[in-house]
């Protein structure tokens, strides 16, 4: 494993001219509340129900009303529910009404597969297996980086407390968990090795589990913690509120050397009255506008072009940057990790206490 320091984020001309962008495009209409599992109904002749969960928000803030504005999306209005991706897994698997959903983890799609709710090809109806953007692990620090955290073995130092969600509710929390996991086996290779870590992790860092992790970072902008392990586009959005806070409020964010590939897919749920619509709309996130706009929100873009053209919006440099298919693609690594009886429940468990 590298242990090079990596490049500290900090384009700040970049974040300035998202802001001003998103902030241009979410004046265009619809939109959702900032509460995580609140409800906004825009009007239209068409409706759809989107449910994800908590941290692409400020994407859909985004993209609902420009494609809305479109000639396919005019008529479509939506209701939207933001949460803990497990939990809005749960809820729609248990009857919440729900045309298109957009999880964190592979996992948490299956679960609606297994509940009838989507179907089980729900990977080829849409491009790029239906992962229509996604991200990398991230550090949070205060700003200025004082406790000097670069790498995953920086995190263990004592003293150093972590936040991180719940990985029984959170999907984010998983992927948080798998970085170090993977940088720590060596891929999986040395399986003991990453779970050492882990424990030390849990049982002498993570001091608070937020549910979710909108709820992580709410917890670190409140004060508690040293880091913040999140999603790349979670660092991005409290990055540019540093002109608007207190100086004490201000964060820096950084790439550790050894990372990994977060993936977040979207599914058209089965019952839904509008097909039609949902598949319209799950087109639109897919297409060169839908992807410059999760560009421009801190998302990384899957379709080539729009990721070559905004590379500049996602600054650092990765040594390595392993994969869920890496470790054996996530039936496998669901089972054996984050299952009931998986090793990382365990740790949980044992260490966290809860």
């Amino acid at each position: 494993m590298s242990t090079r320091t990596p490049q500290r984020a900090t384009a700040a001309a970049i974040l300035v001219t998202i802001v001003a962008l998103v902030t241009a495009l979410t004046g265009c209409g619809g939109g959702s509340t900032d509460t995580p599992g609140g409800i906004d109904i825009s009007s239209g002749s068409r409706h759809l129900n989107l449910v994800a969960y908590a941290t692409p928000k400020i994407g859909f803030d985004a993209v609902i009303p420009a494609f809305r504005n479109t000639a396919d999306g005019a008529d479509i209005g939506f209701s939207q529910s933001y949460g803990a991706s497990g939990d809005q897994s749960r809820k729609v698997a248990r009857g919440l009404p729900a045309d298109v959903v957009n999880l964190s983890v592979e996992p948490d799609v299956t679960r609606l597969v297994k509940a009838g709710v989507v179907d089980a090809d729900w990977r080829s109806q849409a491009p790029n297996h239906s992962v229509p953007f996604g991200s990398v692990v991230a550090f949070v620090v205060r700003q200025g980086n004082p406790k000097n955290i670069h790498t995953w073995a920086d995190l263990l130092r004592p003293g150093i407390e972590v936040i991180t969600p719940n990985p029984g509710s959170s999907g984010s929390a998983k992927w948080n968990l798998l970085a170090p996991y993977a940088a720590e086996s060596d891929g999986g290779r040395d399986p003991q090795a990453g779970l050492d870590y882990l424990s030390a992790l849990v049982r002498d860092h993570v001091k608070v589990l937020p549910k979710s992790g909108r709820e992580a970072t709410s917890a670190f902008q409140q004060g508690q913690g040293d880091v913040l392990i999140s999603y790349e586009n979670e660092a991005i959005m409290l990055a540019r509120k540093n002109a608007e806070a207190p100086p004490a409020d201000r964060v820096d964010y950084l790439l550790p050397a050894t990372t990994f590939q977060i993936e977040n897919p979207v599914a058209v749920v089965n019952t839904s009255a509008d097909q039609a619509a949902a598949r319209t709309f799950v087109n639109y996130l897919f297409s060169p506008a839908g992807q410059e706009l999760w560009a421009r929100a801190g998302f990384r873009p899957v379709d080539p072009a729009v990721r070559a053209r905004t590379a500049d919006l996602f600054p650092g440099r990765i040594d390595k940057l392993w994969t869920i298919a890496d470790l054996g693609g996530w039936k496998k690594v669901d089972a054996e990790l984050f299952g009931a009886d998986g090793s990382v429940s365990k740790i949980y468990a044992k260490e966290a206490g809860r």
